[in-house]
């Protein structure tokens, strides 16, 4: 195996150069030098499945890894019933849609804890994942994998310790760190290799260095105040980071091979092939 690359939803070019349809993506990414998608279904999932099987068939024919980003509306931590019930259903129909493209991997936000204690919150969102799980199991969806995100507001669940606590409840989970996401929340902590192999170090102590080495990763520069994400960015930024570099010198000395996502504003692909070509000089420099 090794990493991926590409972007999560549709740069600004792709529509600039004159495309129109997602289905049209996997080509593009591919005659950019890149390896992965991520489809977005962040506001509803509103792919047909006649389109999501196209979608599979141009990813499989271009050599592009697809993933599935579910809607923002669900929210693992919610105590009311009704919601856990809609919260199931969202991820739910992004299982589906993966599972009809071919895409291996569903992203999911944790959500909130609201009115309740952080703890209280960990508590119903491992109950909630481990519900869906089995609803997934139920309805023969078993192969696809659940990625939990970590999030980038402070008074959102989703810290490094919170992300990789809840996927210790299943082998089948993995976390997605969302490095723009963690530095943002933890005020401007990822700037040295050493700091990135510290977030690492805790996915492999809670998970085991395997299920670590392929984690899903998100990428971006994020501005942030003093309550965390406050906008993504692209890679022009030079304020805010956090760099690509570091964490992908502590990528290639740990031989990790996860699947690298850019979501950067409009310029997700392009930045995404910085990335690989930052990682392809690495290797070259620490071969």
């Amino acid at each position: 195996m090794k990493i991926k690359f590409g972007p999560a939803g549709n740069s600004e070019s792709f529509y600039a150069q004159g495309f129109k349809s997602s289905l049209e993506m996997p080509k593009w990414l591919h005659e950019m030098g890149l390896d992965a998608y991520e489809y977005s279904c962040g506001r509803g999932v509103k792919i047909s499945d006649d389109s999501a099987q196209i979608l599979g068939e141009e990813a499989k024919k271009w050599g592009i890894q697809l993933s599935v980003h579910s809607p923002y509306f669900s929210n693992l931590a919610t105590p009311d019933s009704e919601r856990q019930e809609k919260s199931i259903g969202y991820i739910m129909q992004a299982v589906h849609a993966a599972s009809v493209m071919g895409a291996s991997r569903v992203v999911v936000h944790m959500g909130g804890a609201g009115k309740i204690t952080r703890a209280e919150g960990i508590t119903l969102s491992k109950a909630l994942v481990h519900r869906t799980l089995a609803k997934m199991d139920e309805e023969g969806y078993g192969h696809i994998t659940l990625c939990i995100e970590t999030m980038g507001k402070v008074n959102q669940l989703g810290t490094v310790a919170e992300t990789l606590d809840v996927c210790s409840i299943d082998e089948r989970l993995l976390p997605v760190f969302d490095f723009g996401h963690i530095n943002s929340r933890e005020q401007g902590s990822l700037k040295t290799a050493a700091d990135f192999a510290k977030v690492l170090d805790e996915a492999e102590k809670k998970l085991g260095a395997d299920r670590a080495k392929i984690m899903h990763v998100h990428f971006s520069k994020i501005e942030y105040t003093h309550m965390g994400e406050k906008r993504h960015l692209t890679f022009a930024d030079q304020e805010y980071g956090p760099e690509f570099e570091p964490l992908g010198e502590v990528f290639y000395q740990r031989n990790y091979t996860p699947v690298i996502i850019c979501e950067s504003a409009g310029t997700m692909a392009e930045d995404a092939l910085y990335m690989k070509q930052a990682y392809q000089k690495i290797k070259e420099r620490l071969a």
